[in-house]
């Protein structure tokens, strides 16, 4: 799904015209990209959060000659889905019905 293809499942769910879905959901993303930009978490409940993470310099290898190449240090955005969402996609495994385990004394 594209963000076309967002803005018209939302637009079909609610019944309210693109052009406002649009705009809505552009005035959204900037939100969240302005806020992340400036240090801040962006926590949707329910969804996830969206945070700016610092990754640590490290040493790296060129695929090609194997030798180690510095990789400095970074900020990169992130995103960490909510408990819910996570089992939407993954559901829990069940425990399998057996033999309890022994007691121990």
């Amino acid at each position: 799904m594209n963000k076309q293809d967002l803005i018209n499942e939302v637009t079909r769910r609610t019944d309210i015209a693109e052009a406002d879905v649009s705009s809505v959901l552009e005035a959204i993303m900037a939100s969240i990209r302005d806020r992340v930009a400036k240090g801040q978490r962006v926590t949707l409940s329910g969804f996830g959060t969206f945070e700016r993470q610092r990754r640590a310099p490290r040493l790296g290898r060129n695929p090609h000659t194997g030798q180690e190449v510095p990789i400095p240090a970074t900020t990169v955005p992130a995103f960490r889905p909510g408990n819910t969402f996570r089992e939407m996609v993954v559901p829990k495994k069940r425990k399998k019905p057996g033999r309890k385990p022994a007691r121990r004394r």
